[in-house]
């Protein structure tokens, strides 16, 4: 890894909550962090990297495996890097695609050098193993790349679990390694860039230790839980950070991939976690679902059709300073593009304001306080 690239601090502590910062090449990450997913380089819904700067984001996170389909990692280091291409100017982590090969791919064929699988828009045959999720992802030239594993489904068998984390533990020393040389070279777009290493294991806790153990030992940039918020239950999913999270290195960023709902988050901040991602804010936004600090609103009822309140009357985000309830209804029942545009903004706005409110309550001692407060009410449908 090149010099003076990656910075994290811890500050404080509310039992296991943190409240730390990462510098990275393109700017520091406050954290607790979510980190808002532009799959394709744009968050769904017709937003923009410039729309982001006013919704308090922090970090815009890429999909290796969506953009190396289309335009391609070539091309996109040819346009600059991701930062150029999409012009977003703060922090950028890429997946390795790991997930989208594991999740997506119909026909697929894993071993040891890789996987070969089937693209999901036209069916050609792909390879993808560790030193090709980390060209692609130096092309891209994001701060933060991912380690490239695999991702099992939930339940899976013991045997496999344990074979496949092994498995992803020598594809990760060939991540590293790979990274290590790309960021020697002079043509590098980001030549600061980072590894974070992803713990698996399913639901086994030993095989979850074992992981967490091995992997901390390669001294990597941060580290990540993969492999939840895939079926099992949320129960199940806080006891496996409880489980890891004594393992994970305290003075390394702890990212837990593709959680969650607000009450998720909380909770996993409150066990020990710093970084987040999840499509659900947009996804559920394009479906007239929005997050409120009363509970979630669905904007196609009825009961809004003449409402001139804002979505959330607590809420300071462009939407909400702007438009009604009975206005974005309209839109949606209208088949109007701008109906989720609106909703999209709001809910980037409400997960980022979410995290900054957590710290600030970690920052003034009082996170047990916000925890007893927002969670018996986030989650609830009004």
């Amino acid at each position: 890894m090149s010099e003076a690239k990656a910075m994290f601090r811890l500050i404080k502590q509310n039992g296991r909550a943190r409240r730390g910062e990462l510098t990275t090449p393109h700017g520091t990450v406050m954290t607790p962090a979510f980190m808002n997913v532009a799959t394709c380089g744009a968050i769904k819904g017709a937003v923009s990297a410039l729309d982001l700067q006013e919704l308090r984001c922090q970090v815009q996170l890429c999909n290796t495996y969506h953009l190396h389909l289309r335009p391609g990692n070539e091309n996109v280091r040819k346009l600059g890097g991701l930062h150029k291409f999409t012009r977003w100017q703060g922090p950028i982590l890429t997946d390795s695609g790991g997930f989208q090969v594991f999740s997506l791919a119909k026909l697929r064929n894993i071993k040891e050098e890789g996987v070969t699988f089937a693209s999901h828009i036209d069916g050609h045959r792909i390879f993808m193993g560790p030193e090709e999720s980390m060209t692609i992802q130096s092309d891209l030239g994001s701060d933060i790349a991912m380690a490239f594993d695999e991702c099992i489904e939930n339940p899976a068998e013991y045997s496999y679990t344990k074979r496949s984390c092994d498995r992803t533990l020598r594809w990760l020393y060939r991540c590293k390694d790979k990274l290590t040389e790309l960021n020697s070279l002079e043509s590098t777009v980001n030549r600061q860039q980072m590894l974070f290493g992803i713990n698996q294991g399913a639901t086994y806790d030993d095989l979850r230790i074992d992981h967490m153990k091995s992997i901390r030992e390669l001294d990597l940039d941060g580290y990540a839980i993969g492999g939840l918020a895939v079926g099992e239950t949320a129960e199940e999913m806080y006891h496996i950070i409880d489980v890891v999270e004594e393992y994970m290195p305290k003075e390394k960023p702890r990212y837990l991939m593709g959680v969650g709902t607000p009450v998720n988050i909380i909770e996993a901040v409150s066990r020990g976690v710093d970084m987040f991602d999840c499509v659900m804010p947009t996804r559920n936004a394009r479906h007239a679902n929005v997050f409120t600090w009363s509970g979630r609103r669905n904007m196609m009822n009825e009961k809004y059709s003449l409402d001139e309140e804002p979505i959330d009357s607590e809420c300071g985000c462009p939407v909400c300073r702007n438009f009604t309830r009975a206005y974005i209804r309209h839109l949606f029942k209208s088949g109007e593009m701008l109906a989720m545009r609106l909703c999209v903004m709001h809910n980037v706005w409400f997960y980022n304001t979410l995290m900054m409110k957590i710290r600030e309550a970690l920052d003034n001692d009082t996170f047990d306080d916000f925890y007893h407060r927002c969670v018996p009410v986030l989650d609830k449908r009004i």
